[in-house]
């Protein structure tokens, strides 16, 4: 047991151990999970399973008592649980994000104390989008010096996890409009975090609004935001590999659940006289299709993870740019396959699907909403710029 865990929070050693301890998670949490999106159950019993299994700590460093595992096995556990429940899966994005910020731009000591408290199952929410900004890099939380640390004033939405976190990591901007990553407490007085989220897909995230009314912050809290892209970091190509992450677990979640369906829960087709639908020949041609779609979409993503791998062991502008644009692939291919076998699946398992029995719409809805969190779009963009004009992308969260 490592010096900074408590009793019942492994810690995991390597990329296999982690992997088939999410393997055993994501079974159990499959359970359920129509159930959980149909009723809007909060996963609470579920995310205490999940953190005290210590894969929440499977990226803190080996210099500070972490198992250090890659990124490509980040993104597998991701995957995995979110093809069982996609609002479980992604829940501990913005974690993962806040340790990867506190990687590249916390101190020596900031890092020791709260990489120990991940290790012993605390979990990070966040606090970074706003509402009503000019555009959606635009802040106006505040954070403010006081004679004993600072202060934060302002609101904040989409707020994943915050509901269900120990420290809610936010963002906020100075008097001079630099931004800072404060890692709030989540008792703090004068915040206030609110389950308002209504989304029709993630139902389960806990995506609501948190509000900073002179919330006290000591500074040891409080480390740079901002410099995180003012120079080559992975942080933006390791939060959207996560993201896509996600992506590519609700797309299998589908396809599994398709096949399932096909072959046991549909009608016979006697109109066409077949008696199974899973011996109709147009059929297997689509589900040929999309399994190869899926393929392709979850090599991408570990081709991807390899490449943010390299960059956060060598971190350069070609480094990180090369990172980018291999996370901004698998973005892509992850968007439109998961919305293409969510959307298949309604079609080949037809209205039966939506039923409550089943549930099996939650599929599409959470690939929906959440591959509006940034326009794949820019992605293709970002791609193609670079092949053809050997122009780096632009450093920021979103690529």
């Amino acid at each position: 047991m490592n010096a900074h865990t408590q009793p019942g929070v492994p810690l995991l050693r390597d990329d296999a151990q982690a992997l088939a301890v999410a393997e055993r998670l994501a079974e159990r949490f499959a359970d359920g999970a129509a159930e959980r999106d149909r009723d809007r159950q909060l996963p609470h019993a579920e995310l205490a399973q999940f953190s005290h299994s210590g894969l929440w700590g499977i990226s803190v460093p080996t210099a500070f008592g972490g198992p250090g595992l890659a990124s490509v096995t980040i993104a597998k556990v991701i995957a995995r649980i979110a093809q069982a429940d996609g609002s479980l899966g992604q829940i501990p994005q913005n974690h993962f994000y806040a340790l990867e910020v506190l990687r590249v731009n916390g101190s020596q000591a900031q890092q020791r104390r709260l990489y120990a408290e991940v290790l012993a199952g605390e979990r990070f929410g966040n606090a970074l989008a706003e509402l009503g900004t000019k555009t959606a890099l635009d802040r106006t939380t505040r954070l403010t010096r006081i004679a004993d640390g600072y202060r934060i004033d302002g609101r904040k939405f989409y707020c994943t996890g915050a509901l269900f976190a120990q420290r809610i990591p936010t963002l906020a901007i100075d008097e001079n409009g630099i931004g800072f990553l404060a890692f709030v407490p989540s008792h703090a007085s004068g915040l206030q975090v609110i389950d308002d989220w209504s989304g029709f897909g993630q139902r389960t995230t806990g995506s609501g609004s948190v509000v900073f009314d002179g919330v006290a912050v000591d500074t040891d809290d409080v480390l740079p935001f901002q410099s995180a892209f003012e120079r080559p970091t992975t942080v933006g190509p390791f939060a959207q590999l996560l993201h896509a992450a996600i992506d590519t677990g609700i797309a299998r979640g589908a396809y599994e659940d398709l096949l399932q369906f096909v072959r046991h829960k549909s009608r016979p087709w006697i109109d066409a006289g077949i008696e199974k639908a899973s011996e109709d020949p147009l059929t297997q041609q689509e589900i040929g299709k999309l399994r190869v779609r899926l393929a392709a979409t979850e090599a991408l993503l570990e081709r991807a993870g390899e490449f943010v791998d390299h960059a956060q062991a060598a971190p350069d502008a070609d480094s990180v740019a090369a990172a980018s644009i291999a996370v901004a692939e698998a973005r892509a291919i992850s968007t439109e396959t998961s919305l293409l076998l969510g959307s298949k699946l309604l079609e080949l398992a037809g209205s039966r699907a939506t039923l409550a029995e089943h549930g099996l719409d939650r599929h599409w809805r959470n690939a929906r909403t959440h591959t509006l969190h940034d326009p794949v779009r820019w992605k293709y963009h970002a791609v193609g710029d670079f092949y053809l004009n050997d122009r780096l992308p632009p450093r920021r969260g979103t690529i």
